[in-house]
C-alpha cells in the first residue's frame, strides 16, 4: 500500500503500538474500528506491518561480506554471555568498526541487514542482540517487543555497552568505533555517546532519544544525529539537545528529512521513504568514514 493512503491515525496508532505494551491484535482491533479517509483502517495497518523478506538488499551470502554470529563476555549485563551479528568485507583488514544497534524489539532482519549494508560500505559491523539472555530474536517483532520491555533496562544498556567494547577491541577493528542505532537504538547511541566519551570516536543516532543535557558535556565523539520531519514524540526533545552540543563544543550536524516520519529509514514498512534514506546513509557512511578510517 502506498504510504500516501494511509491515514495519519493509523500512524499514530501504530507509533503507540510500537512503543508500547499494546499487542498486535489490540493494534488491529482499534484500527478496524476507525473511520478512516481512503479505505479501511484494519488494510492501513496491516500494510504497516513489517514485511522483511521482501526488504533484503544484501544477502547472508553476498561475496563482498563474510557474516557470522559472535558470543562476547557481559559482565554486569542480563546475561554473562552475548550474542550478536558480525559482518566484515571480504577483505583482510583492519576495519573501521561500527556498531548498529537494533530498535526496541531485539535484532531483527532489517538490522542484519543493515549491518551487511555497513560492511560492503568497508566497515566491520556488529549488531548486538540484546535479547540473547532470553534466547534470542525470536523471529518476530511482536514477541521480541514483549522479550525487550520484560529486560532490565540499565542491564541491557551494559550489554550493549560491552558489544560496543568488543567491537572495538576486535582484532579486525582498526580501533576507531563508531555506532549508528534506530528509534531504541538512536537513544542508545547516544547514550554511549556519554557514557563511552573519547572511546567513541563517530555516532549517528537515528530518531533516538537525547541524552540528558547534563550528561552531553562528556561527548567527545563527533556526532551526526538524523530526524523525521514526522516525529513529534522523539523530536519534542531536538531543541534542547542542540542547544547542549552547541554550548558544550561538540562536533555535531543535524539533519532533518522532510515529509518523513519516524522510522523513515526502515525498507520493510510504508513508513519507508527510499529517497530520504538514502541520502541519510550516504551521509552516515561518509561521516564514519571521515572519522573512522586511517
Amino acid at each position: 500500500m502506498d504510504e500516501r493512503k494511509i491515514d495519519p491515525k493509523i500512524y499514530a496508532l501504530y507509533d503507540e503500538y510500537c512503543h508500547s505494551a499494546m499487542e498486535r491484535r489490540e493494534f488491529l482491533r482499534r484500527a478496524a474500528a476507525m473511520a478512516v479517509v481512503g479505505g479501511s483502517g484494519l488494510a492501513m495497518a496491516q500494510a504497516l506491518l513489517p514485511k522483511y523478506a521482501a526488504a533484503q538488499t544484501i544477502s547472508f551470502t553476498d561475496p563482498r561480506i563474510k557474516a557470522t554470529y559472535e558470543l562476547y563476555d557481559s559482565p554486569g549485563g542480563n546475561g554473562d554471555e552475548m550474542r550478536g551479528y558480525l559482518v566484515q568485507p571480504a577483505d583482510t583488514g583492519p576495519f573501521p568498526a561500527v556498531l548498529v544497534i537494533h530498535e526496541n524489539r531485539g535484532l531483527n532482519p532489517y538490522i542484519e541487514d543493515v549491518a551487511r549494508r555497513a560492511a560492503v560500505a568497508g566497515f566491520l559491523a556488529f549488531a548486538p542482540d540484546g535479547l540473547w539472555p532470553l534466547g534470542g530474536y525470536p523471529g518476530n517483532d511482536d514477541d521480541g517487543k514483549v522479550m525487550q520491555a520484560n529486560l532490565d533496562r540499565d542491564k541491557l544498556m551494559v550489554d550493549l555497552l560491552n558489544g560496543a567494547k568488543f567491537l572495538k577491541g576486535h582484532e579486525l577493528s582498526n580501533g576507531k568505533l563508531g555506532a549508528t542505532g534506530f528509534c531504541f537504538g538512536g537513544g542508545v547511541v547516544n547514550w554511549l555517546a556519554v557514557e563511552m566519551g573519547a572511546d567513541l570516536a563517530a555516532g549517528v543516532p537515528f530518531y533516538g532519544r537525547a541524552p540528558e543535557d547534563a550528561g552531553v558535556a562528556k561527548i567527545k565523539a563527533a556526532m551526526m544525529i538524523q530526524y523525521a520531519e514526522d516525529d513529534p514524540r522523539v523530536n519534542a526533545g531536538k531543541d534542547g539537545y542542540e542547544a547542549a552540543l552547541k554550548a558544550h563544543g561538540v562536533e555535531y550536524e543535524m539533519h532533518v528529512y522532510p515529509g518523513t516520519k519516524h522510522g523513515f529509514h526502515n525498507n520493510s514498512t510504508p513508513r519507508y521513504d527510499e529517497a530520504a534514506a538514502k541520502l541519510a546513509w550516504e551521509r552516515t557512511t561518509a561521516f564514519f568514514q571521515k572519522h573512522l578510517a586511517g
